[in-house]
């Protein structure tokens, strides 16, 4: 079967190559196998490659954060799987033209999803959506706060936000956005500046904002915890600018302000596989019924948009069979 592998560290498209590996074999007991569909290459996938990366396993490693399967063998424990359904995968190395993994780490999706959006259904979307629903009990009229707007991530936020009857601040660096993330139900854009904080409270009324998401890090953190109210929750859950976040303790100490860390994996953790399954499949189910979309960008320009921390979409791959070749999926 074929994988793609990094024997060392370095530009992705000069470290990672097509290789001939052994087959998986038989599902065990309790373990899936199924054929790889399609994969995104996110950002994430990048640095994996590049090395800088939170995760380094032993080299050579298999990058793939993401990716859609068919289900072509189930262990005789495993229930909530057959052969033919379509599955996520909770385990990363997805890169590969055939995976085994553990029963629980397959997570069914309904028949005729739209592949591309499948493979990009793992992360991306749980994460906008556990973030609005594990820190803070907010209510309809109520509002959250976050910057890198324009993002996956932040385009997911407000839609999901949308739906619950939150309303929503989206910070961006470019002022040509707003009528794009309007469409989606942000209802109000701010290009970010040292003033954020002023000019977030006369748009809103001086409305107590409780919620913030933050992912860039540095000063930008600061002006997110500036925005919102005594004893708001700011949520870091990504560093684009590479640093860490900058905050002043008067937000600490005068006005109880909570910074605080999100990673997907810790959070579904903290569920049962049974909830797990629930949670994707409410999200599968608005996949399905276009409620939620990824853009897909060509794969020509992944080389040069992949890394950027300002990328919507993400370029989306599939396994030719019966060829092991890559054929490029885009819209």
């Amino acid at each position: 079967m074929k994988q793609v592998l990094i024997e060392q560290y370095g530009t992705p498209w000069e470290v990672a190559r097509c290789a001939e590996v052994a087959d998986v074999g038989d599902p065990a007991a309790d373990e899936v196998v199924f054929d790889v569909l399609a994969f995104p290459i996110n950002p994430a996938d990048m640095g994996f490659c590049r090395g800088s990366y939170r995760l380094k396993p032993p080299l050579p490693a298999t990058p793939g954060a993401e990716c859609v399967g068919r289900v072509t063998a189930v262990g005789a424990q495993v229930k909530h799987v057959k052969p033919a359904d379509l599955v996520i995968n909770l385990q990363r190395e997805n890169w590969a033209q055939k995976r085994r993994v553990k029963g629980d780490d397959a997570i069914p999706l309904p028949a005729g999803i739209d592949l591309r959006q499948a493979a990009m259904v793992r992360i991306n979307p749980p994460t906008a959506e556990l973030m609005l629903s594990d820190f803070v009990p907010l209510k309809g009229g109520d509002w959250v706060i976050q910057n890198v707007a324009n993002s996956a991530v932040g385009r997911l936020a407000i839609v999901l936000a949308h739906q619950r009857g939150l309303r929503t601040v989206n910070v961006v660096r470019r002022p040509e956005l707003a009528s794009e993330l309007s469409r989606l139900g942000a209802d109000l854009v701010v290009v970010d500046g040292d003033d954020l904080a002023v000019r977030v409270a006369r748009e809103t009324g001086d409305a107590p904002i409780r919620l913030g998401l933050e992912a860039i890090g540095g000063k930008a953190t600061g002006r997110i915890c500036d925005c919102v109210a005594t004893d708001g929750t700011v949520v870091h859950y990504g560093s684009m600018s590479g640093q860490n976040p900058e905050v002043a303790r008067n937000n600490f100490i005068y006005r109880g302000v909570k910074l605080t860390g999100f990673m997907l994996g810790r959070f579904l953790a903290k569920r049962n596989a049974q909830k797990i399954r629930e949670i994707y499949a409410d999200l599968a189910r608005q996949v399905m019924d276009g409620k939620l979309h990824a853009p897909v960008i060509r794969s020509s320009r992944s080389r040069k948009h992949s890394p950027m921390p300002t990328k919507a979409g993400a370029t989306a791959r599939s396994w030719s069979a019966p060829t092991g070749r890559f054929r490029e999926n885009t819209t």
